[in-house]
C-alpha cells in the first residue's frame, strides 16, 4: 500500500474531479520545498510514498524547468531560478517596497547615505529597493543585484533570524563562497558571527562584499512578512567608525520595529 504523507498547508478548494497524480506530486514537492531549505531524493520518495525512481523523474522535470536545482557536492535539491523568479514576481505585486518606501526615505534623509531593502533568496540576498546617497563619495545602489548572503550585512542579518539547524542545512559544507579578502569563508565563522548579531540586534559588514564599503543592517523578525526582509545602510569606510555603526544599528532597529506592523 502506498504510504500517505501529510502535505504542507495548501489551498482550501475542493479536490478536482479528475486529479492528475503526477502534477499533484510535483506541486507537493514545491510546497515541501517552501518549508525546508533543501530536499534529498530519499526524503521526497518517502514524503510522496513513491519509488525513488518516480521521485527522481519528478525532480528531474522540475530541474529541467528551473524550479529546483541540484547541488553538485551534496546532491540535495534547492529552489531554482524559475521558482524564485515566480516568488519575486508575486512579491512585486504584493509590493512590500511600496509599504516600506517611506521608512527608507526617512532613513535616507536622516543619514544622507545609501539605503537598501533586501530579501533572502536561498543563500543569496536580492536587493529589491534602494535610495542612493546624494554625496559625491557614496556607495552605489545595488538595486536588482544578488549577492552571497554570508558576505553582506543584509544577508547576515536575515540568516541570524534562522535557527542554527536551518543555517547548517543552507550551508551543508564548511567552506563558503567569498567576495573579498574580508568575507566570511567558513560555516564555523559564520555561526559565531550570527550569534553575535543576535546579541547586539544588528549586522555589520566591513569590506566583506566590496572593498571600501561598510554597512549595517537589521532584519525583520521571522513571521513578520511572507519573505525574509532586511534594511541596510551602506557607507564608504572613510565615513564609518564604531560610534557610527552603533548609532546606525540602533536607528535601524527602531525603524524596523516601527515598520514591522505594516508588512504583515
Amino acid at each position: 500500500m502506498k504510504k500517505t504523507a501529510s502535505a504542507p498547508r495548501s489551498g482550501t478548494a475542493a479536490p478536482p474531479q479528475y486529479p492528475i497524480e503526477s502534477v499533484d506530486n510535483a506541486l507537493r514537492i514545491l510546497l515541501l520545498l517552501g518549508e525546508r531549505s533543501e530536499l534529498r531524493l530519499t526524503e521526497v520518495s518517502e514524503y510522496l510514498g513513491v519509488a525513488s525512481s518516480t521521485a527522481h523523474r519528478l525532480l528531474a522535470m522540475l530541474q529541467y524547468r528551473g524550479f529546483v536545482r541540484q547541488e553538485a557536492r551534496s546532491k540535495a535539491y534547492r529552489p531554482g531560478t524559475a521558482l524564485t523568479g515566480v516568488a519575486y514576481a508575486i512579491l512585486q505585486r504584493f509590493d512590500v517596497r511600496e509599504t516600506l518606501r517611506p521608512f527608507l526615505e526617512r532613513l535616507h534623509a536622516e543619514l544622507g547615505e545609501t539605503v537598501h531593502l533586501g530579501i533572502l533568496d536561498g543563500s543569496t540576498v536580492r536587493f529589491i529597493d534602494a535610495m542612493e546617497s546624494p554625496k559625491a563619495v557614496r556607495v552605489g545602489s545595488r538595486l536588482g543585484q544578488s549577492m552571497a548572503a554570508n558576505c553582506t550585512s543584509t544577508g547576515k542579518a536575515m540568516l541570524a533570524e534562522l535557527s542554527t539547524e536551518d543555517v547548517r542545512r543552507m550551508y551543508p559544507v564548511e567552506e563558503l563562497e567569498g567576495l573579498t579578502s574580508n568575507s566570511i569563508r567558513s560555516r564555523t565563522e559564520l555561526e559565531l558571527e550570527l550569534e553575535a548579531i543576535r546579541r547586539r540586534g544588528y549586522a555589520t559588514s566591513n569590506e566583506e562584499s566590496e572593498e571600501s564599503v561598510s554597512s549595517v543592517a537589521v532584519a525583520f523578525p521571522v513571521g513578520t512578512s511572507p519573505v525574509s526582509l532586511a534594511i541596510n545602510v551602506s557607507v564608504p569606510v572613510i565615513r564609518m567608525n564604531r560610534t557610527d555603526v552603533r548609532r546606525m544599528g540602533e536607528l535601524l532597529r527602531r525603524t524596523v520595529e516601527e515598520a514591522a506592523v505594516f508588512v504583515h
